[in-house]
């Protein structure tokens, strides 16, 4: 049993991509572990988008002190990695909100306890299943789960408006993995 089947069995939400690699497990593990998306200038782009509504805020209600940082790789937990075939990422809160409505999950233990009502918890994996000694497959799958009615009433258009850019951005990010693997890094 894979390790997202055992922290997220039961979702409302999920979107799947996978990209057969020309290098080792154990580098496309690496690769995925070691992936940031600093380089994407559509990552970027689509992050500055989706805050946009938060930053003008923060600025019509001239709120003082450091901006928040931008929503990227470091926002997720790592929840477990299982040797170089999987790897899981965790967020929980209010995603929906202009500024994510983030819960602090300090490890998988705490993600799998969250239950604040109004919530949802998303689970990123990484599956890297050996083809060959030299080949690879690295599946990419995300399950969000609502923890009530209300939850879901709220993220299921969030879901539906971020989905095309989520599901292009996760095709770049396996792109780039990949790409990371075949150089060995």
């Amino acid at each position: 049993m894979h390790l997202h089947q055992q922290y997220l069995p039961d979702y409302h939400f999920s979107e799947r991509h996978a990209l057969d690699i020309a290098a080792p497990q154990a580098h496309v593990m690496a690769a995925a572990r070691d992936y940031r998306p600093d380089g994407d200038a559509l990552f970027k782009y689509a992050i500055a988008a989706r805050e946009l509504p938060m930053r003008a805020l923060d600025r019509l209600h001239l709120r003082s002190g450091a901006p928040q940082p931008a929503f990227g790789i470091d926002n997720f937990t790592r929840l477990e990695q299982r040797g170089d075939e999987e790897l899981l990422l965790g967020l929980a809160g209010k995603f929906w909100r202009s500024d994510y409505g983030q819960a602090r999950i300090a490890d998988g233990r705490a993600f799998l306890d969250f239950n604040a009502p109004g919530s949802a918890k998303l689970l990123l994996s990484f599956v890297a299943q050996k083809l060959d000694d030299a080949h690879t497959r690295l599946t990419t799958e995300t399950r969000v789960y609502c923890l009530d009615a209300e939850a879901r009433r709220r993220f299921a258009p969030y879901w539906y408006l971020i989905r095309p850019v989520s599901g292009l951005l996760r095709r770049r990010m396996l792109a780039s993995i990949g790409h990371s693997a075949r150089r060995g890094k």
